[in-house]
C-alpha cells in the first residue's frame, strides 16, 4: 500500500518539481484552441508555466501559484480580439497569441414572405403514439396566415406578448384518434394566405400509431434495468424511478425516441431505454396478480419481506425518515391477503402491514427499530417479491464494518482537468488509497473500486458492490466549473433522505479545512448514489479547476487532512446511529 502511495504522489508531483528548471512555458488548458468563436463577453483563460515564472496577459502581470497554474478572466468587446500572453524566467522569454471573436447572436426576425422557418414537436424525437396520445406542434411562420397539420388540424397564431414579441408564431396540440393511421412517416405542415398561396414544411421527426398486431408487453433484461419518471434529459441522464429486476413485465403503449413508455398503472406512467427490454409475442396478458402468501423472517444479518405474486411486478420503493420506514409500491396488484405472519427472527423490522393505494397501485410499508437505514433490495424469487432489509451492525466500530471506497474516473474517463493539466482521475486515485490506508488503519475491511489506473464503466461499480454488500460507500470525486476564479468549494452529494446522515457528517467536517460550502446536496441522481442496499455518498472533495484549490490538492498533507476528515465524519455518523 506504502508503495502505491509513493508512485501515486511521485506521478502527481514530478511534473510540478521538474518546472523549477525548465525555461519558461505556456501550457493552456483553456482555450483549447488558438482561434475562439463565442457569443459571451466573458471568457476565461487557465493554465500553467514555470513555477517562479511571471505571466502577463495582454501587458497585466496575472497571479502564478506555487505549482505554476493561473487564471485569468476576460471582458470581450464585439469583433475579434487577440490575446498575448508572455511567460518570463530565467532571463528568458516566450509568448502565445490566442484570438476570440466575439459575436452577439443576432435577435430573431419574423418570417417575412409565405414560409415556415421552423417546426418543432413536442415530446421531441420519433414517436409511437396510442389513441388519446397527444403531439404539440409549434410552427414559425408569417404572421396572418393559416396553418395546419394533421389533415387540416388548424394551429393558432400566438399573441406576440405571450411568444417575446415575436409574430408568427403558431401552436397546437393534436390528440390522436382511433381512425389516426401513421406509418412512420414525416408530418407535413402547410401554411396559406389568403390568396390561396401554399407553402409547405415537413416535421424532422417521424410518427407511428400503435398497431393492433405489434407487441404490447415486454419484459426487462439485465441486472440494471431502470424506470425513469419521464423524458428530461442532463449529464447524469434521466431521472430514474429505480432499478427493477430482471423478467418484469410491462406493459408498453407507446415509444419515444428509443425510450418505451410504460402503464404502471391507471394513473401512472414511466420510461424505459429500448435495450432494457425485450418484446413478448402478441397476445401475452398484460401485468396483473393478486396477492398470495407472505412470510415475515430474518436471519443473521437481513430480514426479509416475501409476498407472493402471479407475475413478476414492477415496483418502486421510498425511505421515510422520523420514524424510519421502508415503502414499496407494486404496480398490478390487487390485495388478497388476510393476514401476515411475522417471525421473532426479525431484528430490523418493527412491522409490516399493507394498503390498496388505488385499483392497481399496493403498498407494502415496512416499519424499522432503528432511526438510521441500512439499506434494503427488492428482488423477486420464481414469482414472489422479496424486499431484503440490513440489519443494523451489532458493533458500529469502523473495525468491525465493511467500507467501499470509490475512486472516481479512472482510465479512458479521465473526469475533470486542473490548470496545471493534473487529471481528477489520478487525484481520486490518490486520495482513495489514502482513505483506504486511513479506514484499515481504523482495523476496517476496505473494498476497492480500483487501486491502478485503469477503466471501470459505472455500471460495473454498481455491480461489484451489489455483489460485495459493503456497509458503506464513499465515491471520491473533484468538482470543476467554467469559472475557475469564484467557483470552489466543498460538496457531498445523496439521493435517499435515510442517507443523507452519513453525507452531511462527512461534509461538516469538511468544512474545516476552511473550503467554501457548495452544499450538501440531496436526491442527486449520480449512478453511485443510485443503490438502495448500502449508505452511500458521493464526495466531491474541491473544485480542481479553482487554481488555489488544486494547488492545495496536489499537497500530499492537504490529501491527508482532508482523509482524515472523511474518517471523522464517517465516525460522527456511526456514533450517532448508535443511540
Amino acid at each position: 500500500m506504502k508503495f502505491l502511495l509513493t508512485l501515486t504522489t511521485i506521478f502527481l508531483f514530478a511534473q510540478l518539481k521538474s518546472q523549477d528548471q525548465q525555461a519558461p512555458f505556456i501550457r493552456l488548458t483553456n482555450p483549447y484552441k488558438t482561434s475562439n468563436e463565442v457569443s459571451s463577453s466573458r471568457q476565461f483563460i487557465t493554465g500553467a508555466t514555470c513555477t517562479d515564472c511571471i505571466i502577463t496577459i495582454n501587458g497585466r502581470q496575472v497571479k502564478v501559484y506555487p505549482t505554476g497554474a493561473f487564471a485569468h478572466e476576460l471582458n470581450l468587446r464585439t469583433g475579434d480580439t487577440v490575446i498575448t500572453i508572455i511567460a518570463e524566467g530565467h532571463g528568458k522569454s516566450t509568448s502565445k497569441k490566442y484570438n476570440y471573436s466575439y459575436t452577439i447572436p443576432p435577435p430573431a426576425k419574423p418570417v417575412t414572405s409565405l414560409a415556415i422557418e421552423s417546426v418543432r414537436t413536442f415530446p421531441e424525437g420519433d414517436l409511437v403514439l396510442a389513441p388519446g396520445d397527444v403531439i404539440k406542434f409549434r410552427v414559425k411562420g408569417l404572421t396572418g396566415s393559416t396553418v395546419k397539420v394533421m389533415q387540416n388540424f388548424p394551429l393558432t397564431e400566438m399573441p406576440k406578448d405571450r411568444m417575446s414579441g415575436m409574430p408568427g408564431i403558431y401552436q397546437g396540440e393534436y390528440v390522436i384518434k382511433l381512425t389516426d393511421t401513421l406509418t412512420g412517416k414525416k408530418l407535413s405542415v402547410v401554411i396559406s394566405d389568403s390568396l390561396g398561396n401554399v407553402a409547405l414544411r415537413e416535421t424532422s421527426n417521424r410518427f407511428f400509431t400503435v398497431s393492433q398486431q405489434e407487441p404490447d408487453v415486454a419484459i426487462t433484461k439485465g441486472r440494471l434495468a431502470h424506470l425513469e419518471y419521464g423524458l428530461g434529459d442532463d449529464r447524469l441522464g434521466g431521472a430514474k424511478i429505480g432499478y427493477i429486476d430482471s423478467n418484469i413485465v410491462l406493459k408498453i403503449t407507446g415509444k419515444v425516441g428509443s425510450h418505451y413508455r410504460v402503464q404502471l398503472a391507471k394513473n401512472r406512467t414511466a420510461y424505459i431505454p429500448d435495450e432494457l427490454v425485450e418484446l413478448t409475442p402478441k397476445g401475452t396478458f398484460s401485468p396483473e396478480s393478486l396477492t398470495t402468501n407472505w412470510n415475515v423472517y430474518g436471519d443473521d444479518k437481513y430480514d426479509y419481506v416475501k409476498v407472493g405474486l402471479f407475475a413478476r411486478l414492477p415496483y418502486q420503493s421510498f425511505q421515510e425518515v422520523n420514524p424510519s420506514k421502508i415503502i414499496v409500491d407494486v404496480f398490478g396488484v390487487t390485495n388478497n391477503t388476510n393476514w401476515i405472519t411475522q417471525l421473532e427472527t426479525v431484528k430490523e423490522i418493527k412491522n409490516v402491514y399493507y394498503e390498496q393505494k388505488e385499483d392497481d397501485v399496493f403498498r407494502i410499508t415496512i416499519e424499522l427499530n432503528h432511526a438510521q437505514h441500512w439499506g434494503h433490495q427488492l428482488y423477486y424469487q420464481g414469482n414472489s417479491l422479496v424486499i431484503k432489509v440490513k440489519q443494523q451492525p451489532k458493533d458500529l466500530s469502523l473495525k468491525n464494518l465493511t467500507i467501499a471506497v470509490d475512486a472516481g474516473h479512472g482510465g479512458t474517463n479521465t473526469g475533470a482537468v486542473g490548470p496545471t493539466g493534473v487529471y481528477e482521475k489520478a487525484i481520486t486515485l490518490a486520495l482513495s488509497l489514502k482513505l483506504q490506508q486511513a479506514l484499515e488503519k481504523e482495523g476496517a475491511k476496505v473494498i476497492m473500486t480500483r487501486t491502478k489506473e485503469t477503466f471501470f464503466d459505472n455500471k460495473e461499480r454498481i455491480l461489484f458492490y451489489r455483489d460485495s454488500l459493503p456497509d458503506l460507500l464513499l465515491s471520491v470525486h473533484l468538482n470543476s466549473s467554467a469559472d475557475p476564479i469564484r467557483v470552489g468549494g466543498t460538496g457531498t452529494f445523496y439521493r435517499y433522505p435515510g442517507f443523507r446522515k452519513l453525507s452531511h457528517f462527512i461534509y461538516r467536517r469538511m468544512l474545516e479545512l476552511g473550503l467554501k460550502e457548495y452544499g450538501n446536496t440531496g436526491s442527486f441522481n449520480f449512478m453511485l448514489n443510485s443503490p438502495t442496499e448500502y449508505p452511500n455518498v458521493c464526495i466531491e472533495t474541491l473544485f480542481l479547476s479553482n487554481p488555489e484549490e488544486e494547488m492545495n490538492i496536489l499537497s500530499g498533507t492537504y490529501q491527508q487532512q482532508m482523509v482524515d476528515k472523511i474518517v471523522q465524519g464517517v465516525k460522527d455518523f456511526l456514533d450517532e446511529s448508535k443511540e
